[in-house]
């Protein structure tokens, strides 16, 4: 099923994935350490934890969805926006080392978040930009695969670096900006954006409930200014149907940080956790990449409902590992559904949102699970603190099989696409 013939990318899409690359080796020396320093030198635990994840992928969300309606203004702005996000993530992201209280790395993972949602609705716009219709869940795909794959190097540099004498977690955080330095050169150089005239169209017929948007260039001067926001979703109701079960999926989507915080209340040591991370990303990458070609020949939805019923299911088993090979088993046969959803979760997006607003579209796509991260973070972080890690995983579980249903058919997605 997931054997299928892959046509070659445009050499932009690995130039741009290449970057993801690079960024989240840079990210990922950090982000699997941040437990143990809450745990240990900063102060905290679990609820600290659930507001400092929360609160990064949350504080940006405002900046996702202008960024994304910016560069659509533009027209050729995508580029100079996820540049800047780009710049700003990896200049702050060292000090991170530098903090001693809770609070001190909360708001630098938020200057960092802010980074990200400055760069991620432009970035992913531009993908689409430069890809055919009928590859971008291969891109995505591939893209993510990368992603992930910077990741598991990112683990593994950061076991490699405390590994060695007079090492530390500080000592990690500060050799993290290496990788982030060649991020930014690599798209500053390397990524050249298509103008307005050669940008991949969707080669089908825009749905109907969306085509007086296109017309309605004039929605601009709507006032009050940011009207325009609320009135592309009204104009969409598919993408608002499917942005409803992003969020409710987001909910369920516990951080791997807590996976990294459960092993270590498990007696896991730092340098096993380093190696669960990677492990998890290592599949998450490889079933990005299959997930991304199998959602281009049998549909986005298909694949959707494999892996938001398998990210549910891996929930459940999370909530009964009651020993560290036990969680470790069930991290990672977890991490397989959920990568391989990564890629059609991003390609509907451009399946259900007009050319000529695709900025906006991933703007309320990143708005959307961004926003959501906060209260996720903070419930499934209560949750773990006053009734344990079990009830928290159970309750994930749950918000999994109610975004499932809130998915549209598969024969919705046939109709749309023909």
């Amino acid at each position: 099923m997931l054997q299928l013939h892959r046509a070659r990318l445009p050499r932009a899409v690995l130039i741009i994935s290449l970057v993801s690359f690079f960024n989240d080796v840079a990210s990922d020396m950090v982000i699997p350490l941040l437990p143990l320093l809450l745990t240990g030198s900063v102060g905290g635990g679990a609820i600290a934890l659930g507001l400092v994840e929360g609160t990064a992928d949350a504080v940006a969300s405002a900046m996702r969805l202008w960024s994304g309606k910016r560069s659509d203004q533009l027209g050729s702005g995508r580029k100079p926006l996820a540049l800047w996000g780009y710049l700003l993530s990896n200049a702050v992201r060292p000090f991170l080392g530098l903090v001693s209280a809770w609070w001190g790395m909360l708001v630098l993972r938020a200057i960092d978040r802010v980074g990200k949602g400055v760069r991620s609705a432009p970035r992913d716009a531009l993908l689409v930009d430069i890809t055919p219709s009928h590859q971008r869940g291969q891109a995505f795909g591939m893209h993510r695969a990368f992603d992930n794959a910077g990741a598991v190097i990112g683990a593994l540099l950061a076991a490699w670096v405390l590994s060695q004498p007079g090492a530390d977690v500080r000592t990690v955080v500060m050799w993290s900006a290496l990788p982030g330095v060649i991020a930014v050169l690599i798209f500053a150089f390397g990524v050249k954006e298509p103008s307005p005239a050669s940008r991949s169209v969707s080669g089908k017929p825009i749905a109907d409930d969306v085509t007086p948007l296109i017309a309605s260039e004039n929605v601009r001067s709507i006032r009050p200014k940011y009207f325009f926001y609320s009135h592309f979703l009204q104009q969409n109701s598919k993408l608002k149907s499917y942005l409803v079960a992003l969020l409710l999926f987001t909910l369920s989507r516990s951080s791997e940080t807590f996976i990294v915080l459960r092993g270590h209340e498990l007696g896991m040591s730092a340098s096993i956790l380093l190696m669960l991370w990677a492990g998890l990303n290592a599949v998450k990458s490889l079933a990005a990449h299959l997930g991304g070609g199998w959602a281009d020949h049998d549909g986005r939805l298909v694949v959707l409902r494999v892996s938001w019923l398998g990210s549910a299911l891996a929930s459940i088993g999370l909530a009964i590992a009651s020993s560290a090979e036990v969680l470790v088993l069930v991290a990672l046969l977890g991490s397989l559904p959920l990568g391989l959803g990564e890629g059609a979760e991003r390609a509907y997006i451009a399946d259900l949102s007009p050319d000529q607003q695709r900025g906006t579209a991933y703007g309320w796509y990143n708005l959307t699970t961004g926003a959501a991260a906060i209260p996720a973070g903070l419930l499934f972080g209560g949750l773990w603190h006053y009734a344990g890690a079990p009830v928290a995983f159970v309750v994930a579980a749950l918000f999994g099989f109610s975004a499932l249903f809130l998915l549209p058919n598969s024969s919705t997605e046939a109709s749309q696409n023909t």
